[in-house]
Order: C-alpha cells, then structure tokens, then sequence
C-alpha cells in the first residue's frame, strides 16, 4: 500500500478565472515543516496572520482545473466557501484538529465546546 500524498477535492462553488471558465476539481498535497515555517517570514503574514492561510493553500494546492499554476492570487480570488472548504481539508489531510467553539444552551445553561466543521457546511452547497 502506497503512502497517500496528493488528495483530490472538488470546490463547492469553483474558481472563476479571467476568461470565466470555472475550475472546480483539484489537488492538495499533504503539508510540509516548509509549507508551515517559510510563511512566517512573508511580510503580508507579518502584517496580517490571517493571510498564512492564503500562502499556505497556495503552496499545498497543486492542481485547480485547467490552471496553470496556482498561486496567492488564485486563492484570494476564491469564494469563501471554497477557502473554507480548503481549509477544512488542509486540517483533515494533514491530522489537525478542527477548531472548536465554547457554546452554552440558552434553555440549560450547560456548556459545552462544539467542533467547527466547514466541509458538511460546504457539501450542502454544491
């Protein structure tokens, strides 16, 4: 049994590029310490922590349709749902936990944490 590295996704909503072909199957490939360390270094991640993300998907989604060749552009380009879908799977792929939220019952009170799951919000919308 071969070790899976590359895994193939289709976006919820797709990638429109500038000719308004949309693009939806793709590949990500699992993370390296690279993928994860050489961002940090980025000034836009030093500015902003939340464009990690986009460095990162950028450097682990190998395949997006027919695009040549994908890049932090392409991924900002995304509809929210499609980054959250990548998200989630990034977490999945590479065995991070999801996050996770501290919620209460408003009839109880009990509290409880809840996980954050993208992917089945996403699946309903393809």
């Amino acid at each position: 049994m071969a070790f899976q590295t590359e895994y193939e996704f289709e976006l919820p909503r797709g990638y429109v590029d500038e000719h308004g072909t949309l693009h939806r199957r793709g590949v990500m490939r699992l993370a390296t310490a690279a993928d994860e360390i050489l961002p940090m270094r980025d000034p836009r991640v030093q500015q902003n922590a939340g464009y990690l993300t986009i460095i990162l998907l950028a450097r682990v989604v190998t395949r997006l349709g027919d695009v040549k060749h994908i890049d932090t552009k392409i991924i900002e380009k995304l509809f929210t749902a499609d980054l959250a879908y990548l998200q989630n799977l990034y977490r999945h792929i590479n065995d991070i936990e999801p996050p996770k939220l501290h919620a209460a019952c408003p009839k109880c009170d009990h509290e409880f944490e809840v996980e954050v799951d993208f992917l089945s919000v996403t699946e309903g919308l393809s």
